[in-house]
């Protein structure tokens, strides 16, 4: 079942960058908020790469923070990712955590609802998509997939994915733009969604950090791999901001950081904060 470990003396120190999970006062603000729990989470490396080139699946994390990932996936309610992505990968978006549900444990308790953003219907998958298969088998669950508003999708699609628990969902989208983040966060909030793990791809990771719309986002939770992809890769970069004289200056800072090793790779923890 390829089934992941991830040691309990490497949790701590992700903590304090998680959805709560005690019945605290914390939780009960995070319940009264009208937006889930937002935590950007991908893998890149030493030059801000996602991938070699757009639709090409590349492999970063290794064994220890790929892990890791999982065990973040575990602690979320919904993992969020763009169309290319889901288009490029093929997606499980399960997790694998021993002793979560499908893994050594009954239900789908620890699996998060998969949301993939499609404004202009372009996912064509069928039945045999990793993500159906496996909500079939009880190891994941169906995604719902958010369109632009008007945008029809095809039935024998939406039959095949409503029968394995899933939907689409219709948002107002604009040209050239996609989905307004709080918009979205928002609806996903109203379908019951206490917290989301967006995890990719390069497209949605830059739309949300924005300068509009980083304020959404709770924590960042980045793996670092030891490797140079080179020029013409998938970059993350935010647009550079410029103060009232025209001058550039930084995008932005992370505050609250903390980093830990993982193997090879480096993790790296914080929230957003301005320059």
């Amino acid at each position: 079942m390829d089934t992941l470990t991830f040691p309990t003396s490497s949790r701590p120190f992700l903590e304090p960058y998680l959805p709560s999970t005690a019945p605290t006062e914390t939780q009960k603000d995070e319940k009264e908020n009208p937006l889930p729990f937002t935590t950007l989470t991908f893998a890149t490396s030493l030059d801000s790469s996602l991938s070699l080139a757009p639709g090409t699946r590349t492999t970063l994390s290794g064994p220890q923070s790929k892990a890791m990932t999982h065990y973040l996936r575990s602690r979320h309610a919904a993992i969020l990712i763009g169309v290319g992505t889901a288009i490029a990968d093929n997606p499980g978006l399960n997790c694998r955590i021993e002793g979560v549900g499908g893994y050594g444990s009954p239900g789908l308790d620890g699996q998060p609802r998969p949301i993939v953003l499609d404004p202009r219907g372009r996912w064509e998958f069928d039945a045999d998509a990793k993500i159906l298969t496996l909500a079939r088998e009880g190891r994941g669950r169906a995604p719902f997939v958010i369109t632009g508003r008007g945008v029809s999708a095809d039935e024998t699609r939406r039959r095949v994915l409503e029968e394995c628990g899933g939907k689409f969902l219709e948002l107002e989208a604009e040209e050239g733009k996609g989905f307004d983040w709080g918009d979205l966060l928002r609806t996903l909030k109203r379908e019951g969604l206490e917290s989301v793990m967006i995890e990719g791809g390069g497209a949605v990771i830059n739309s949300l950090l924005e300068p509009g719309f980083q304020h959404l986002v709770g924590s960042v939770i980045i793996t670092i791999a030891p490797t140079w992809l080179g020029k013409g890769g998938v970059v993350v970069s935010p647009k550079r901001r410029v103060d009232e004289k025209g001058t550039a200056i930084a995008a932005s800072r992370l505050k609250d950081v903390k980093w830990h090793p993982f193997g090879e790779d480096v993790v790296l923890c914080g929230r957003m904060g301005q320059v």
